[in-house]
Order: C-alpha cells, then sequence, then structure tokens
C-alpha cells in the first residue's frame, strides 16, 4: 500500500507543475487605460456657465481671465512605440474602434481603454489629435458608432457646413464681463460642392516619452496624460488674446484658428506635443 501511496504521489506531481507553469506565464496580450486629465496649468478643470461659482477660472499669459462650459476634443490614430522601437497600431483606420470624443462633462469619456497590446516594454505614445484627412468624412455607414458618438445632441462634433469633424470644441466666457467664447477647430475645405479640395489641415501628431515604461502582460499599466488648456492661448508658439475678431467661429478666420491649433495640439515642427504631457504610468 505504501508503495502504491508513493507511486500515485509521484505521478499526480509532475501534472501540478505543469498547471503552476501554465497559471505562472506570461499572457501575450493584455489592456491599457489612456486617463485624460484636462487642467489648466496643474488643476483639473471644473465645468460652468457665465455666472457660476465653481468654475475653474484661468488667467493666461496676457492677464485675461477665461472659463470653459463645453470642452470636447478628438483623440485618433494611436501608436505604441516598444522600447526596441517597434510601433504598435491601434486600430488606425477604424474610428469605430480606434477613435474616441473625449467630453470633460462625461466622466466616463476620460478613461479610454485599449484592448489586447501585444506584452512587452513600452518607451512612448503617438497619437493624433483630430482625423487624419483620409478618414475625415462624415461617414456614418462605414463609422456608425463614432459618427454616432461625435454627432450626438450634447457633442456635437460635426461640422454644419462642412463634410468632416471638428476636432476640438471650447465653449466659455473670458474677461471679467463673461463674454461668449466659442472655439472649434478642424480640418477646412475649399471650393465648391462636388469639387472640395483640402483647405486648413488642422489634424496634428503628437509624440509624448513615457516617464516611466508601462509594462504589459501581467500588468494592465494605466497612462495619466494630462492635456493643459491654459496653452490655449498661452502656448509654446502663440501669446493669444481674445477679442471680437477670434472669440466665436463665425468671426475667426482659418488663420485665426490654426493659432489656437498650433498651441492645443503643437506647430508640428519644433513642438510635437502641444498641451499634452503624460504626468504619471502605473503598471498595475
Amino acid at each position: 500500500m505504501k508503495n502504491i501511496k508513493n507511486y500515485l504521489l509521484l505521478s499526480i506531481l509532475p501534472l501540478a507543475l505543469i498547471s503552476c507553469s501554465k497559471n505562472d506565464s506570461t499572457p501575450v496580450a493584455n489592456n491599457i487605460t489612456l486617463h485624460f486629465n484636462n487642467t489648466f496649468k496643474t488643476t483639473t478643470i471644473v465645468l460652468g456657465d457665465a455666472a457660476s461659482s465653481t468654475a475653474t477660472v484661468n488667467t493666461s499669459a496676457n492677464g485675461q481671465v477665461h472659463h470653459f462650459s463645453e470642452l470636447k476634443y478628438v483623440i485618433s490614430n494611436i501608436r505604441l512605440i516598444k522600447a526596441d522601437g517597434n510601433e504598435i497600431p491601434y486600430n488606425i483606420n477604424d474610428l469605430d474602434k480606434g477613435a474616441t470624443v473625449v467630453n470633460q462633462s462625461k466622466p466616463q469619456t476620460l478613461d479610454y481603454v485599449l484592448s489586447n497590446i501585444p506584452a512587452g516594454e513600452y518607451k512612448q505614445i503617438k497619437f493624433g489629435l483630430g482625423v487624419k484627412q483620409e478618414l475625415n468624412t462624415l461617414d456614418q455607414t462605414k463609422f456608425p458608432k463614432f459618427y454616432a458618438e461625435a454627432g450626438a445632441n450634447d457633442t456635437e462634433m460635426h461640422w454644419e457646413w462642412g463634410t468632416g469633424y471638428r476636432f476640438t470644441k471650447l465653449e466659455g466666457f473670458y474677461d471679467t464681463d463673461n463674454k461668449e467664447m466659442s472655439i472649434h477647430t478642424g480640418s477646412t475645405i475649399e471650393g465648391e460642392e462636388g469639387a472640395y479640395t483640402q483647405g486648413v489641415d488642422a489634424y496634428r501628431e503628437i509624440i509624448l516619452d513615457f516617464p516611466a515604461h508601462p509594462i504589459v502582460g501581467r500588468n494592465a499599466p494605466k497612462i495619466t496624460i494630462n492635456a493643459d488648456f491654459d496653452k490655449l492661448l498661452s502656448g509654446k508658439t502663440n501669446t493669444i488674446t481674445l477679442g471680437s475678431g477670434n472669440a466665436t467661429p463665425s468671426v475667426h478666420t482659418a488663420a485665426n484658428m490654426v493659432l489656437f491649433v498650433d498651441n492645443l495640439g503643437g506647430n508640428g515642427s519644433n513642438d510635437t506635443s502641444g498641451m499634452f504631457s503624460i504626468s504619471n504610468v502605473e503598471n498595475n
């Protein structure tokens, strides 16, 4: 009987080792969560109407006070760069699966989950503020989910007059008498219906290095991306004072709009981060 018990124990041992080995193996993929923290400098933004006593008020480099009642922007064309330099694209040609509208009034939109990211160590992220030219059409059939998300009544990220999306939409008030501010950015078109050509390309490529490398595998990292809207008027490229000629989209020209675009998304040459930075990497 003793010999039989020993035999059974020896038979079970390899099975136990195999089971432990399987349980301890590193997953081939996991998720990464991008958390967007919208701020004025280091203060997370609270929205409010003209009479709000709780809205976050910012003062520009030129001493102009302002606050927001609405804050929205589009993130798309996301790519993650591994420590070895390999680039991992995330549904870059599918707006339904690889683009999102960040909406400060909807906390659920501040976390965007990238699913099934290959295991490994990552050093950098690239993404678009807006939608790249070849996808910037209001295509309800091809991308119904994103079309609906961007066009919902409380989002309104479609241009009324064009064929593409708004990339940022900022509503609010400025100066001590709370004049209305409405700043919308997005690519423009020129010409007539049926013969449109690209006008201003407001899409901007953002490139950010990770201060600590997220490691995907057993971990599902969370990366906090700060969007500092103090840069709207006090950017690395332009210092802007709001007035009658540039505070509403019905008044400001495409050239006026580009000043805001370059502040928020960088000018594409010596500034490829704009208002964005990475404040934290959690390897959970």
